[in-house]
């Protein structure tokens, strides 16, 4: 009876404090200056060995926060010191996507921070913008062209096609290709032919599917961020719009919009957002 009191008591002892450790877990955290967040909580660590897959991306990144970005902390992943899973308004995860960052990355706060406001570039601008990106490496994940280092040992230094829109906006635009899909206005391109469809583009327009995007730059030219896994063109390019309508068309229909509930389908939509 004693052995049992005892062994209560020690085990009591050990349960309060952790108890105590995640009552004290801060509510929110700000980044303070760009930062990579993993869907993987083993890739978040600052111990962790970041491996690249065939096509030499790191798919553990989800997207670099930019700075002032505001996060809602979820939880301490157990077992994996120093990494935090966290929320935040600044990117919508895929569904059953969590998302975490290094703790020593973050700046802890008890009360909820105001967030980024981002401010839209003029027009000219983000069009500036993207032509200076022509030539930069496609990083999956990337959105900021100078990048950051994660562990010391993965420079995550270029941008996807989503992030080549996100940057070249300061972060107004949304982050993913399933947001994109929806930004903005609809534009009427079902049944259309090439002909047709170049009449009716305008510089800034959004051809894109769930999975990719291309962005219209003026009546000759469309930029875009490619990865090839065969050793062709990657990176961010120009193509001649007609060029890359043909193209297209032979691979997917176009479309007025995105059907609901719809993932993966061969269609394109055009959306018209400034």
């Amino acid at each position: 009876m004693i052995l049992r009191f005892t062994f209560l008591i020690l085990l009591c002892r050990l349960i309060v404090p952790l108890q105590i450790a995640a009552a004290e877990l801060p509510g929110f955290a700000v980044a303070s200056k760009p930062i990579p967040v993993f869907n993987s909580p083993k890739a978040a660590s600052s111990q962790a060995t970041l491996h690249k897959d065939h096509c030499g991306q790191v798919r553990q990144l989800e997207f670099i926060a930019l700075p002032g970005t505001a996060f809602e902390v979820m939880a301490a992943p157990a077992g994996i010191p120093g990494v935090l899973q966290v929320r935040t308004n600044d990117y919508q995860a895929p569904a059953g996507t969590r998302l975490y960052v290094a703790a020593e990355l973050l700046s802890l706060q008890p009360a909820e921070p105001s967030g980024r406001k981002p401010q839209l570039p003029a027009p000219s601008i983000i069009i500036q913008q993207l032509r200076s990106a022509v030539g930069l490496p496609y990083v999956w994940g990337g959105n900021l062209r100078g990048g950051v280092t994660q562990t010391g040992q993965v420079r995550f230094a270029g941008l996807d096609c989503s992030g080549l829109l996100y940057e070249a906006t300061d972060g107004y635009t949304p982050r993913n290709t399933e947001q994109l899909v929806d930004f903005g206005k609809q534009v009427a391109i079902e049944g259309k032919n090439i002909q047709e469809l170049l009449q009716q583009l305008r510089p800034l327009d959004l051809i894109v599917w769930k999975g990719h995007v291309i962005i219209v730059l003026d009546q000759k030219t469309v930029v875009e961020s490619i990865l090839n896994c065969n050793g062709g063109r990657d990176g961010v390019v120009t193509t001649p719009l007609r060029k890359r309508l043909e193209l297209l068309l032979k691979q997917r229909r176009p479309a007025n919009s995105w059907p609901v509930g719809t993932g993966k389908a061969a269609l394109f939509v055009v959306r018209r957002w400034i």
